[in-house]
């Protein structure tokens, strides 16, 4: 039996090319989510509907009234339908209502919208988590949450350039369509591509054995007893309303940048159509660098020998607080100070992210509940992107225009959401079987 921590000679190497599959679907699905956030200032100056600062924040939180309301479960629908079947439905649903978009042209249409466009996205990163899972053994997982969850900086940050020039060159409603026909075309990709490694004829016997052996949830490693923990039972674990807190708090702050950002940029720093698109590039591009190294590094320090618990806090803790940057953004004059702290922080919680999406292939008592955690965490997470867009325009309202009681409120959530990972969160090991309620 092979239990080395690094794949043997002859073995394939196909869960990367699932790996590049995954990180290409979050990014799909968060150039559909960002597209609004770009061609908002846009549509509101063609259309002439004179939205107030308010009105935009609830039009980009109403994607998350559905997406959260559908994350509570699409975690268990996951875990029902696997990653194959989930992950297809969900982009052709996303990649529809991406697509209809320009037919809206009010403030009711466009919330109606986003709120359905919301719903089909739920089921992404856990379907995106139960491949990995899968595919990826414990000593190389931080590295394949990196890579899947740099899905979303990667495409926040080509939401930028992409629609800004499909803008500049057509109309903002080809950005819609022709985004909204890509998903269509990577589902059908991913449904005649995926399957487990045990089904899949494109992995060969040495890679399966190597993730197996290796860590990598599976049915035939699970006890009998842990598979039959009901999903509500996971609300019994004060590790997993840890994992909702801070992932909670993470996204408070992350929801900036995938709502506001690009008008902050425009409102608060002058910058024209072009300049948006350049510097508006810098603080993703840093977050996809910094966490594909620390998940190399964190996978390094375990293969080393390291205690998984300690590794996976130290990230998740250290960058929550270095999220806290964002603060001094609001303070300083230059555009390139503001971009500096910018990039610290969205760097500090892309890092962060990589070992909390690790947490549910970690922590579930059975490979059945790898998707299941990761939805409940994520359906925490999403709660602040309903109310972190609204808070960040109702202050801009109160305040106005001024982002720094905004950005002091999202480092008061990233100092809370380190604490959370530090105190409350426990080992990162399969939870134990509670006894039954009395």
């Amino acid at each position: 039996m092979n239990t080395s921590n690094k794949a043997p000679f002859g073995a394939s190497r196909f869960r990367y090319f699932i790996l590049f599959m995954c990180f290409i679907g979050i990014a799909i699905n968060y150039l559909d989510r960002a597209n609004m956030s770009v061609a908002l200032p846009f549509i509101d100056s063609e259309l002439g509907l004179n939205l107030t600062n308010t009105q935009k924040g609830l039009i980009l939180g109403a994607f998350f009234w559905a997406y959260d309301g559908m994350m509570l479960f699409a975690g268990w629908i996951t875990d029902k339908l696997g990653a194959r079947k989930s992950f297809s439905l969900a982009a052709v649903w996303w990649s529809v209502f991406t697509a209809v978009t320009p037919l809206a042209n009010s403030f009711w249409t466009f919330f109606t919208v986003r709120f359905f466009l919301g719903a089909g996205e739920a089921p992404a990163y856990p379907a995106a988590t139960k491949a990995a899972s899968r595919w990826f053994p414990r000593s190389e997982r931080a590295f394949a949450t990196a890579v899947i969850d740099s899905g979303s900086r990667v495409g926040t940050v080509l939401a930028l350039p992409i629609v800004t020039s499909i803008i500049a060159f057509a109309t903002w409603h080809y950005s819609f369509v022709i985004l909204g026909a890509v998903g269509i075309v990577w589902a059908f990709f991913w449904y005649v591509t995926y399957r487990d490694p045990s089904e899949h004829p494109r992995a060969n016997d040495l890679e399966r054995q190597y993730i197996i052996q290796n860590g990598a949830r599976t049915d035939d490693n699970d006890s009998a007893e842990a598979q039959k923990i009901r999903w509500a039972d996971l609300f019994r674990y004060r590790t997993v309303w840890g994992m909702m807190l801070g992932f909670f708090c993470l996204n408070f702050v992350i929801y900036f940048f995938l709502t506001w950002f690009p008008t902050y940029l425009k409102t608060a720093r002058g910058l024209n159509l072009a300049e948006l698109g350049l510097y508006g590039m810098i603080p993703g591009l840093a977050a996809v660098v910094t966490a594909w190294i620390a998940g190399l590094l964190a996978d390094r320090a375990i293969r080393n020998g390291a205690n998984v618990t300690t590794v996976r806090k130290i990230v998740m803790v250290g960058g929550m607080l270095g999220g806290a940057a964002i603060l001094p953004a609001a303070l300083v004059e230059s555009l390139y100070a503001a971009l500096f702290f910018l990039a610290i922080s969205y760097s500090s919680l892309a890092i962060a992210a990589t070992a909390i999406w690790s947490l549910p292939a970690d922590v579930a008592p059975s490979s059945r509940h790898v998707a299941s955690i990761g939805g409940i965490q994520n359906f925490a997470s999403n709660i602040a992107g309903i109310i972190s867009p609204f808070l960040f325009g109702f202050l801009l309202d109160q305040f106005n225009g001024s982002y720094t009681p905004s950005f002091l409120m999202a480092a008061i959530m990233a100092v809370v959401g380190a604490c959370s990972y530090a105190f409350i969160v426990g080992r990162a090991e399969p939870l134990p079987i509670l006894p039954p309620r009395s």
